[in-house]
């Protein structure tokens, strides 16, 4: 029975597209109390005085916590920096300041909704006003403004890369090309703003359901800062309504935990219901790190790059979140898949007063990418070569050394990538160049046509030294014959499919159809750790885990065992995190290859973009379903236009003024590409289950490199930043 590589209909798809599918906004408890959190009104202050008085004497007010009712008030999933509270009495150091206007100062649950929100707002606040860092750039040299004292500097992360001899290669280069980028900020937009309800169950756990990305992880989150076992704490992942990489970091796990906890202590045994509105939504969870990138680069004459030059800025805002991992990829894809001799590379993550900066689909990789694709395309068009054939001469192959002085993991695909892209695209191969088709006139003076090309490689997995595991539990149920199989899996599905092609794996895995594989997912009461859904990393974790613990329960079966049950741990080879001088390093086991062709009309009067169409080559290693294959491209294509064209996320002094949707501009069916073709290759990868490799975020990373070359080819200017909205186009497009 074979049942991967089948385009099955994705099992969630009735329950989501008919609105039966429970979603945490959608859980309604018997007795339900509802919550609403007191957020700071500025980006950085200490704060002095919370006089809960007014709000505490509303009728229906249960109760109002503050930093002092939290055990143990910090969390974060990289480092604990920030107080689940913030305010006096706080058993953190400088748990009393509030360090972006997302922070929260008290929680407040009550009998409804109205209520709770009522007195958030009565609570009333004595502040003393601190300084607000708002750039990067200052905030990484001496400043005497500290986002957090006790370190004494902003910056929590620097990466260094030094590979060969980057002078030396400089004055052999013919010529040499500087850049200075900006990549912006993102909002996730997801469907559902954060919700969630939090209980204690029948066993006694404190327990919550929230839309997350790694269950077991939340769960340790919120047992570290109520200081519980972690067997007194349960998770429960419902219907999530997007992700993104935006509920990686937590948001409301810990406070609706907490109050069913101190609840339940002073003898009220309620569920506690908490929904953020779209405004609180964006205020309070992290966003696409900004970058500010500083790069030289230089080739010979022959279009080989010798030397790479770069220095990027990542704004982390407030709190460290994922920004050190999102940093340590964007590191190693900022010099792009090309096999450079000489590198050096200075890279920091640094502290400021903005909204936190976090994980978003792609995880620094399109910052690192707008960067690497910028560069050979401006090399390209100074040395008079086509942007395909550039690629080609110094793309990785298998063998080649990473600019951190390893081996690249075997089943490079890149050259196949930009081959088959540029074929499908209308590239012409001439010896050994490649000459791009002639676009189709436009017959009017204010339109022009242009054609981009780029490419990428992203990592799958954790990578850098995390640890890596995966666990997977699946029972045989039945007689002679296998007649249901249960898989326990803790890998959350978050609109990318894995709940399908998890079924599909473990039917091929013991060898039944389909239908008679039964998924009981993301409970830590019922599955163990899974580790996080991002990174590219599900499919291919959850696979080998799934293979593993088949042929586990089939050696049982087949010694007579009924039912049949069988864990197994995936664990893939280590990787190692940086040398902190040199940058030497083992970081992936795995990579996803992916170029992309986009051709567009800028209109240089109104300054609009009308993106015509976009040629996608991935390869995944193996497509598990094809179909959700290519409902991934397609849904990163349209995220990645959003980002590339029209989301201006605007933070002044660390406020967002754009806090809402009518004033940030998500992309909606006139916005997106006319057609978008998507060119599935399976080059297996040796450790991918079944072949695969991951693949939902690479088509994310070349396409904003692509759209500029595009804009360059059609009106001649280079814009070195975005989104290209009509007033930055209409600007240099004359």
């Amino acid at each position: 029975m074979t049942e991967v590589g089948k385009a099955y209909t994705r099992v969630d798809a009735i329950a989501k597209v008919t609105g039966s599918a429970i979603f945490p906004g959608d859980i309604r408890l018997k007795d339900q109390l509802y919550m609403k959190l007191r957020f700071s009104d500025h980006a950085h202050a200490i704060v002095k005085h919370i006089d809960l008085s007014e709000a505490k004497n509303i009728p229906g007010v249960v109760a109002i916590y503050t930093a002092k009712d939290v055990p143990n008030n910090e969390y974060g999933l990289i480092m604990p920096d920030q107080p689940v509270l913030c305010g006096p009495d706080s058993n953190k150091l400088n748990g009393d300041h509030v360090r972006f206007i997302g922070d929260q100062i008290a929680a407040v649950v009550a009998e409804s909704e109205e209520i709770a929100k009522r007195a958030c707002q009565l609570i009333k606040v004595d502040y003393e006003i601190l300084p607000t860092l708002a750039d990067a750039r200052i905030a990484k040299e001496e400043c005497e403004i500290l986002v957090h004292p006790e370190k004494g500097t902003n910056i929590f992360c620097h990466d260094r890369i030094r590979k060969g001899n980057i002078q030396d290669a400089f004055q052999k280069a013919d010529v040499i090309i500087e850049g200075l980028y900006e990549t912006p900020a993102q909002e996730h937009a997801y469907l559902q703003p954060e919700s969630g309800v939090a209980y204690i169950d029948e066993e006694g756990r404190v327990t919550f359901e929230v839309a997350g990305q790694w269950i077991h992880d939340e769960a340790h989150q919120v047992a570290h800062a109520l200081g519980l076992p972690i067997e007194k704490v349960r998770g429960i992942h419902p219907a999530i309504g997007g992700a993104f990489g935006g509920r990686e970091d937590i948001s409301i796990q810990i406070v609706l935990a907490l109050a069913a906890y101190k609840l339940d202590q002073a003898g009220i045994s309620r569920p506690i219901k908490l929904i953020w509105s779209r405004e609180e939504s964006i205020r309070g969870h992290h966003k696409r790190h900004i970058f500010y990138i500083k790069t030289r680069w230089g080739a010979t004459k022959d279009g080989k790059v010798i030397a790479a030059e770069v220095e990027m800025i990542q704004d982390g805002g407030a709190y460290a979140y994922t920004s050190t991992k999102v940093l340590h990829n964007a590191t190693m894809m900022c010099t792009g898949p090309y096999d450079i001799p000489n590198v050096s590379v200075d890279n920091y993550a640094v502290y400021t007063n903005n909204i936190p900066g976090g994980a978003f689909r792609g995880f620094g990789g399109p910052q690192g990418a707008f960067n690497s694709e910028m560069q050979m395309n401006k090399l390209a068009e100074a040395l008079n070569m086509d942007p395909v054939s550039i690629r080609l001469k110094n793309c990785y192959h298998d063998g080649s050394i990473l600019s951190v002085g390893t081996e690249i993991p075997k089943g490079v695909s890149i050259e196949k990538v930009i081959r088959t892209c540029a074929n499908a695209a209308g590239w012409v191969e001439e010896g050994n160049n490649w000459r791009a088709p002639a676009l189709q006139s436009t017959n009017s003076e204010t339109l022009r046509r242009g054609l981009g090309f780029a490419c990428a490689y992203k990592n799958v997995g954790f990578s850098f030294g995390a640890p890596e595991q995966c666990f997977a539990i699946i029972e045989l149920h039945g007689g002679k014959q296998i007649e249901k199989v249960i898989l326990r899996h803790a890998g959350a599905e978050v609109g990318q499919g894995s709940h399908t092609v998890f079924r599909q794996m473990a039917a091929d895995s013991v060898g039944v159809a389909l239908d008679k594989v039964e998924l009981i997912a993301a409970d830590t009461a019922t599955s163990k750790n899974s580790g996080s859904v991002s990174a590219s990393r599900m499919t291919f974790m959850a696979g080998n885990s799934i293979i593993g613990a088949g042929k586990a329960a089939l050696e049982k079966w087949n010694n007579e065992e009924r039912p049949a049950i069988a864990e197994y741990e995936y664990n893939p080879p280590k990787t190692t995190p940086y040398d902190p001088e040199t940058g030497y390093c083992y970081p992936n086991y795995s990579y996803g290859y992916v170029a992309e062709s986009v051709e567009l009309e800028v209109d240089t009067e109104t300054g609009l973009i009308e993106i015509k169409n976009v040629i996608v080559a991935d390869d995944v290693g193996k497509a598990i379903n094809p179909r959700l294959v290519v409902g991934q491209v397609e849904g990163c294509i349209v995220q990645a236009t959003g980002y590339s064209i029209l989301e201006n996320f605007i933070q002044k002094e660390g406020i967002p003024l754009t806090d809402r949707l009518s004033t940030y501009l998500i992309p909606t069916i006139l916005d997106i590409p006319d057609t978008v073709q998507t060119i599935i290759l399976e080059e297996i990868d040796p450790l991918g289950p079944f072949g695969a490799r991951g693949m939902g975020e690479m088509p994310y990373l070349p396409y904003a490199p692509a759209i500029t070359s595009a804009v360059h080819n059609a009106v001649g200017v280079w814009h070195n930043t975005f989104p290209l909205t009509p007033e930055r186009i209409a600007g240099k497009s004359n």
